[in-house]
């Protein structure tokens, strides 16, 4: 038995970047020849070209957000996909809807990685409260029980005293679920007066897991990792022991772009996490995923080697309208552009009485009446909106991926 699930997750960061970077081409050109919807966006590219982090750079995002409406427009998969669907395993539709598919590769979504470093071992049995209805989630965390070895009891949602009976009877070493859900049944089992002391260990998804709801469920004898995946990606970063940050997963390329764009930020800056997937039946590139996050500087003490997500911190898509127009982050990165100087912007929205002001900070380390007009004058063009600008030094904005902030009550 290993800490690790292979040996991928020790390389040199400079391996791993050259065998991802020797790989994309292929995979650029896999969903240039199969996805009709790729062959339109990628049209100007030559996937042979597609070899470092600024030549991905250089390719379109495809966001997320905008999936339901493609997919209205051409069901069910927008044809993003490379596998036809009667080719495909199982079809998911996720709430919107937006229609997920799977094919039959051993753990498709690659989340049995997650599940190791949180501790399930082969002979484990998982009590998996994923839902297995409409959603992959279930199906998500059972397959990569399997590629590791483990049972699993399909538990879905719902049912606490039913739920916690079968833990009590079952006896499972681990949990799949949401660590709220896990709370509500092993307090329901105290209350029952039920023996759930041989479950010691989670692998949690699905939403925030806050300080105090970690150590909650540490009082009731377990310990508790998550994991950051999409229903549309899989894997995308999980957390090991050392509890510092989440650990990339080893077959995806993931991104910080600055909200509305596709332009990269540094190291430590916060940004809309974008991902390129190696999956062959839905080969998603540079898949804007509207959550913002950052990437963590250094190794992680576990000894895994790749980069670090600090966590999810938000929402990307910050669309506000004012006065009857509507404002996109993208649009606030245009202005920023016209303006070398600028280093960060961020734009403030408040009521005055019965009226909308609208100002526009920025970080700046020269300025004065002459650029306060023209920035002005390039937001009037851009957004056809008025604003006021006010300067601030470098590094004074916070550091957390807003671009527009809409303070109306």
């Amino acid at each position: 038995m290993t800490d690790f699930y292979d040996s991928l997750e020790t390389r040199s960061p400079d391996a791993r970047e050259a065998e991802l970077f020797a790989a994309l081409p292929e995979q650029v050109g896999l969903a240039k020849a199969e996805s009709a919807a790729f062959a339109r966006l990628l049209a100007d590219i030559d996937p042979e070209a597609v070899t470092s982090r600024a030549a991905l750079a250089q390719l379109p995002v495809l966001r997320k957000s905008d999936l339901i409406d493609l997919q209205q427009a051409d069901p069910p998969f927008a044809s993003l996909t490379a596998t036809p669907k009667g080719e495909l395993r199982r079809v998911f539709a996720s709430p919107g809807p937006i229609y997920d598919p799977e094919g039959w590769d051993n753990d498709w979504w690659r989340i049995a990685r997650a599940l190791h470093a949180a501790g399930f071992r082969r002979g484990d049995l998982m009590h998996n409260c994923f839902s297995y209805h409409f959603t992959p989630g279930g199906f998500m965390f059972e397959t990569a029980a399997h590629a590791l070895g483990c049972a699993v009891f399909p538990a879905g949602v719902g049912n606490t005293e039913q739920q916690a009976k079968a833990m009590a009877d079952l006896k499972p070493q681990g949990y799949g679920g949401t660590p709220s859900f896990l709370k509500i049944i092993l307090e329901k089992a105290e209350e029952m007066g039920l023996d759930h002391s041989s479950l010691t260990k989670a692998c949690v998804s699905g939403e925030a897991l806050l300080p105090p709801l970690r150590q909650g469920l540490k009082d009731l004898g377990v310990d508790v990792t998550q994991c950051y995946a999409s229903a549309d990606l899989g894997l995308i970063a999980y957390e090991t022991a050392a509890r510092e940050g989440l650990i990339i997963d080893e077959g995806i390329i993931v991104e910080i772009v600055r909200p509305g764009t596709g332009d990269p930020v540094p190291v430590g800056e916060v940004g809309e996490v974008v991902v390129t997937t190696f999956n062959a039946d839905y080969p998603l590139i540079r898949f804007a995923t509207g959550d913002l996050s950052a990437m963590l500087p250094g190794l992680s003490p576990c000894g895994r080697t790749n980069q670090r997500l600090k966590g999810w911190m938000g929402r990307a898509d910050q669309t506000t309208k004012v006065k009857g127009m509507f404002i996109h982050p993208r649009q606030v990165a245009d202005v920023v552009k016209r303006h070398p100087g600028i280093t960060r912007a961020r734009l403030v929205i408040e009521k005055t009485g019965d009226a909308d002001v609208v100002t526009l900070n920025v970080e700046c380390a020269e300025h004065g009446d002459t650029l306060s007009s023209a920035i002005r004058e390039s937001f009037q063009s851009l957004c056809k909106l008025k604003t006021e600008v006010t300067f601030h030094t470098p590094g004074q904005l916070p550091n957390d991926g807003i671009v527009i902030q809409d303070k109306r009550a």
